[in-house]
């Protein structure tokens, strides 16, 4: 009877064994596919929401200063210029998608991701951005900033 009963616990601990390993091995597999599948399909472009907000009312900015606000779905700048001028931008980096922030120091708008420049049109100066941040329209209507989606022409 003694002879018999490892014969019982051994088929059980091998089997666990396998389960553990086999378990690793799903594992690691999903590891490696998962993120080179998340490479080749891109994600899907959200949309913007609508075509016009109230970004903030006429003196909630100080000149050289900036309010980030939503536009939709997503986060956008809102710039009031030392000359006077607003200007309104996607807060969204083209590089990873980081949200952006406006340098009153230094007069650009900065991602902190990876140090990439932005000049107060949008435009990439330096660092990693593939291409500029989208500008949108601004106006001025009563005590409101309202900003809005540039027309195609």
């Amino acid at each position: 009877m003694e002879t018999q009963e490892p014969a019982k616990i051994q088929p059980v601990r091998r089997r666990l064994v396998e389960i553990l390993l086999g378990g690793g091995v799903v594992a690691s597999i999903v590891a490696f596919v998962y993120p080179v599948l998340r490479y080749l399909v891109p994600p899907p472009v959200p949309d913007l929401g609508g075509d016009e907000v109230v970004a903030a009312k006429l003196g909630d900015l100080k000149p050289n200063g900036s309010k980030i606000f939503r536009f939709g779905t997503r986060p956008a700048l809102l710039l009031l210029t030392a000359e006077g001028e607003y200007r309104a931008l996607s807060a969204v980096c083209t590089h990873l998608s980081c949200t952006v922030q406006y340098r009153n120091d230094l007069h650009e708008i900065w991602c902190a991701c990876h140090n990439g420049l932005y000049d107060l049109n949008g435009r990439n100066i330096s660092g990693p951005p593939p291409r500029p941040l989208d500008a949108f329209q601004v106006h001025v209507r009563g005590d409101e900033i309202v900003v809005s989606r540039k027309r195609e022409a």
